[in-house]
């Protein structure tokens, strides 16, 4: 079961909309729809949750690039939401790495005359790039996403079940993200 709601940050403080993402297939599609929840260009955080698998945080500030925060790769990787976050630029690829087909052609720098495969009991490095094992386990991107709202490194990387709770709770927005709940 998955929970995601708009956080934007207002004059009066914070307001929240849960948000429907069955529509949401980039970062692109759902930053913009961040940007339509504060036309003020405020920030605007995007609080993912699927139960007790995973959580990320998706900060937009007007029209910054979106800084993301995903508590454990690869949980996300394994679902259509997660997906969306779990960038190429935030997995560490070079952007249109499609993988499977490249890794066939063996070019990442590092040809020793062993195929991939071979590196099942290896160092967990990302010779993979594309495929489930090169993403990683555990936590992901920007872990200062929310620093300056009050929440460090930290306190976010630590966070485990309603971590979206959590982080309403710390930022003094608790009572309006229940409301959408």
């Amino acid at each position: 079961m998955y929970f995601a709601a708009l956080l934007a940050r207002t004059e009066d403080g914070w307001e929240a909309s849960d948000t429907e993402l069955d529509d949401v297939e980039t970062l692109s599609d759902l930053a913009d729809l961040a940007r339509e929840a504060s036309p003020d260009e405020d920030t605007v955080l995007v609080l993912i949750e699927q139960e007790d698998a995973w959580f990320g945080v998706v900060r937009v500030d007007g029209e910054e690039d979106p800084r993301i925060y995903v508590s454990d790769a690869a949980a996300a990787a394994r679902s259509s939401y997660g997906e969306i976050l779990l960038t190429d630029e935030l997995l560490g690829r070079d952007p249109g790495d499609d993988g499977d087909d490249l890794d066939d052609l063996d070019l990442d720098g590092t040809e020793d005359g062993e195929s991939d495969d071979a590196e099942d009991g290896g160092d967990g490095s990302d010779a993979s790039a594309g495929s489930g094992e090169a993403v990683p386990h555990g936590p992901v991107g920007d872990a200062e996403v929310l620093d300056d709202l009050g929440v460090s490194e930290k306190e976010l990387r630590s966070m485990s079940g309603d971590a979206v709770g959590e982080i309403a709770e710390a930022l003094g927005a608790l009572d309006v993200l229940e409301t959408v709940r």
